[in-house]
């Protein structure tokens, strides 16, 4: 074989430095594209870890508030529970309490007509005993009509007693 021609030579030598040059850009962007995704990842682990300490002080926090609750929880039904009980005493209180109110009430609801019957008292008594001079009078002598208190029982008539006007109260 013979040697080649030198304008080959040359032409085989310029396209290998144009191939070792693109070789040597080829493995500086692959350097670069490296690089890049080594920080990417370094970014994405860090973000990671931010993500998961996040998560984690949520995690702590919600478990911080479920105890919160939990306590407030206990707390709110033992108030109701002594509330509770404080309604059941109460209850139990005017049941024992009613039947002096209604006695209270039927006082109450006596009271006008039985001042009205002292005020009429009072003022008998002010008028003083009947003269036992008028012969004529029926409520003179023994033949005379009694005032009587009265129960208002028919077989009580032989217990009954003159009236006498006063008050006692």
């Amino acid at each position: 074989m013979s040697a080649p021609p030198p304008l080959q030579i040359r032409e085989a030598n310029a396209h290998l430095v144009a191939v070792h040059r693109r070789v040597a850009e080829l493995e500086a962007r692959l350097d670069a594209a490296e690089r890049t995704v080594r920080a990417q990842a370094e970014r994405l682990t860090h973000h990671d870890q931010e993500l998961r300490a996040a998560l984690d002080e949520l995690g702590c926090a919600k478990d911080r508030e479920i105890a919160a609750l939990q306590e407030q929880l206990l707390t709110s039904e033992a108030t109701v529970h002594s509330l509770q009980a404080a309604v059941h005493q109460r209850d139990k209180l005017i049941k024992q309490l009613q039947p002096r109110a209604e006695l209270l009430q039927d006082m109450c609801r006596w009271r006008p007509p039985l001042a009205g019957l002292l005020a009429s008292l009072a003022g008998a008594e002010r008028l003083g005993p009947l003269p036992a001079s008028d012969p004529g009078h029926p409520l003179s002598g023994e033949s005379s009509l009694l005032l009587v208190n009265s129960t208002g029982k028919e077989g009580d008539r032989d217990h009954l007693q003159p009236a006498v006007f006063g008050t006692t109260v």
